[in-house]
């Protein structure tokens, strides 16, 4: 007598399956982010300052003068065609070894194999201006603008590098260490939007 039972899926089979294909994946790629790592830096030479490598991300640090032509370098040479972010730290109130109060730090990828890359700099505190990217990926002008207004950093060459998120004649740059964790009382002078029939806020 034939079983008209069908076959029963293993499904933690299935799953060990799943999970050992994407560690697969991840090696793969982190050996590939690897080796356009090693190309890039090859190409930063001496302006080269330091590289890690962090849960599976590698992260070159270059000189300050050489960041554009290096981020100019990953798109043409490299294939990385899509800047994904613009961001900042501010150090000052940060431990570890860092040569200036502010670094920058452009994250980069490639959408032909999902490859990423992160290149950071660092900017002086008292002449925080650096190179715009917008030139490379105009997917910078509006990340520019941001650090711009929580950090007071500059982008030489921005075509409108004007505040994003806080009014133009807002003072201070909220994200730097030294503001003040409540603020200086400027909700304060915000206006109140009310919206709706009803008023409420």
């Amino acid at each position: 007598m034939t079983s008209s039972r069908l076959p029963t899926a293993d499904l933690e089979a299935f799953a060990r399956q799943r999970r050992e294909g994407a560690r697969a994946a991840a090696e793969r790629r982190f050996n590939r982010e690897k080796e356009l790592g090693d190309r890039a830096a090859a190409f930063a030479g001496e302006a080269l300052i330091g590289r890690h490598e962090f849960r599976n991300q590698v992260t070159l640090i270059v000189e300050l003068g050489r960041v554009h032509a290096l981020l100019e370098h990953l798109r043409d040479a490299l294939g990385f065609d899509v800047l994904v972010d613009v961001t900042a730290v501010d150090y000052l109130k940060l431990d570890g070894d860092h040569p200036e109060r502010f670094g920058i730090t452009y994250h980069v990828s490639r959408t032909a194999d999902e490859s990423r890359l992160r290149i950071r700099t660092y900017v002086d505190e008292d002449e925080p201006v650096v190179p715009t990217a917008c030139d490379v990926w105009k997917a910078a002008n509006w990340a520019e603008r941001e650090v711009y207004d929580m950090y007071g950093i500059e982008f030489r060459g921005h075509p409108n590098l004007i505040r994003i998120l806080l009014p133009q004649e807002y003072s201070g740059f909220p994200l730097r260490k030294d503001y003040p964790l409540r603020g200086r009382g400027e909700r304060d002078n915000f206006p109140v939007i009310r919206r709706g029939e009803g008023g409420t806020a």
